[in-house]
């Protein structure tokens, strides 16, 4: 299994010190592949494993993280929550009906109560004045109207006079028109489905972006666990160095300077090899961290972590990328929003200030008698037209600056998007005509390393045939060590440019198909 460990404790390594050739190519002969021999993981190390020890491919941990994170369950919430406002809004537009009332209403106090002469007079009393309605509004979005149709029904008890009578009004219409005012409803029906869309379309950027995070995350720990290998190897093949030079310096082959140097060496190839395991652990924390895995237990083995293919070879013309993400990404919906958010700020104010009316009209039937069935016969019309209205005449040009300052903030935020715009299009353009630049670092980097790998093998042979000096030998396993960790950091690149374009054009180019929300 090409993989490594993706825990705090060190990486187990046993390296066969008889071997010249240091790390085999990822790539053997070619530029790509990890199979067969000649994967370099697979001989690098040679992992002390429990048998129950899990592997995590990069695709089954971004699945996880997205179901179990932290990070997955607020995208989800931030979603819901979206839906739910919308359905808010829908409801808004639909006939509310209520039932409002107060039952019972009893009171028993002294009262004071004018006489005809002007006297007052301070009587007891002992009632109970309830009522009982039933209404169903409806809100009229193109005017900004509400049309009211309601039935209600008063009792009053004297109980002291042992009276009983019935105020009813089986039947109301009412009509309230605002005249000059802001029409928050037509504004609202514009702009809360582009809000909608837009949450919908958020959450799909925010399942990239995860995946985008997991990727940088675990390629992190890979880079660092994969530094720790090879500082781990780097230490046993000087030990066995300064092994060979003690011998040879015992026969008078080797000077005292160059079997000083290997010493030295020994003691830098440890302390890189403890800062590596640290450096590791650290990486470790931050992944186990953003994607809810759980802490391995002392005597448990930990996950392990697999070494990912090269990203898929994608044909990205940009111009079709660009044309992908105006139609699916959220700041295209979110640029025309902003603008309409902008306007009707502007339109506010304007309905705010200056002339403004209501009129307000009701017809219905109402009756009172002694008993409710009483009160449902002989009903008498009932109408009521009112029109109160307000005009500023003297506001020392409060109106034009509140009016003014709101179409300042549009201009603003016209400017504001149309510079976002141009960025927009700049990044899914230049991210769009990067990916063939990433594909070909990966294959160069897996170049270079076969050619480290074989130059430090040639390097070392030559070395303890004792052709070359130590230097040269130093030389080629640092350039070996390097070849690995540019290797490893070309496919970080590109699987990160991979996620980072789908995030930008919320498009699958090697399905040819939009993404979806699960």
């Amino acid at each position: 299994m090409l993989a490594v460990f993706f825990s705090r404790k060190p990486l187990v390594c046993k390296l066969n010190a008889s071997r010249s050739s240091g790390f085999p190519s990822p790539a053997g002969e070619g530029v790509g592949g990890w199979g067969g021999t000649s994967g370099w993981l697979a001989i690098l190390l040679v992992i002390t494993l429990k048998a129950s020890a899990q592997t995590l491919t990069l695709p089954a941990l971004i699945q996880q993280t997205l179901a179990t994170s932290a990070a997955g369950i607020q995208a989800r919430a931030a979603r819901e929550g979206g839906y739910w406002s919308y359905r808010t809004y829908q409801a808004t537009y639909r006939p509310q009906l209520a039932l409002a009332g107060t039952v019972p209403n009893f009171s028993r106090a002294i009262t004071p109560v004018v006489q005809p002469d002007g006297t007052t007079a301070f009587q007891a009393v002992r009632i109970n004045n309830s009522n009982l309605g039933l209404t169903l509004t409806q809100n009229i979005g193109l005017t900004g109207a509400q049309v009211v149709v309601g039935s209600q029904v008063q009792r009053f008890d004297d109980f002291n006079r042992e009276e009983r009578r019935y105020n009813n009004q089986p039947f109301n219409l009412g009509l309230t028109q605002p005249l000059g005012y802001f029409n928050g409803l037509k504004w609202a029906r514009r702009i809360e489905p582009l809000l909608y869309q837009e949450n919908q379309r958020q959450y799909l950027e925010d399942r990239e972006a995860i995946a985008q995070r997991v990727t940088e995350l675990y390629f992190d720990v890979l880079l660092q666990q994969v530094n720790a290998a090879v500082a781990g190897q780097n230490a046993q093949a000087t030990a066995e160095l300064l092994r060979v030079g003690r011998e040879k310096y015992a026969l008078g082959r080797l000077s005292q300077s160059d079997l000083l140097q290997l010493e030295l060496n020994l003691l830098d190839a440890q302390q890189a090899q403890t800062q590596a395991r640290l450096d590791a652990e650290t990486a470790a924390v931050s992944l186990r961290t953003y994607c809810a895995l759980p802490t391995p237990d002392a005597g448990t083995e930990a996950p392990l972590l697999a070494v990912p293919a090269p990203a898929p070879r994608l044909a990205v013309v940009p111009a079709e990328a660009l044309a992908q993400a105006q139609q699916h990404r959220a700041a295209t919906l979110a640029f025309q929003r902003r603008q309409l958010q902008a306007a009707r700020d502007v339109a506010q104010a304007r309905g705010t200030t200056g002339l403004l009316a209501t009129l307000t009209a009701n017809l219905g039937y109402v009756n009172q008698a002694p008993y409710l069935l009483d009160s449902y016969t002989a009903l008498q019309n009932q109408q009521q037209v009112a029109l109160a209205f307000s005009l500023p005449l003297l506001d020392w040009g409060k109106r034009r600056a509140i009016v003014r300052t709101a179409e300042l903030a549009r201009d603003q935020t016209q400017a504001a998007v149309s510079q976002e715009v141009r960025s927009f299009e700049q990044t899914v353009l230049t991210q769009a005509g990067q990916v063939p630049a990433l594909a070909g670092q990966v294959r160069l980097a897996a170049r270079a390393d076969t050619l480290a790998q074989r130059r430090y093998a040639i390097t070392r042979a030559t070395y303890e045939a004792g052709r070359l000096s130590l230097t040269d030998l130093t030389l080629a396993s640092a350039a070996k060590d390097l070849a690995r960790r540019s290797y490893i950091l070309a496919l970080r690149a590109g699987w990160v440019g991979y996620y980072r374009l789908r995030g930008l054009t919320l498009f699958d180019f090697e399905t040819q198909q939009p993404l979806a929300a699960e």
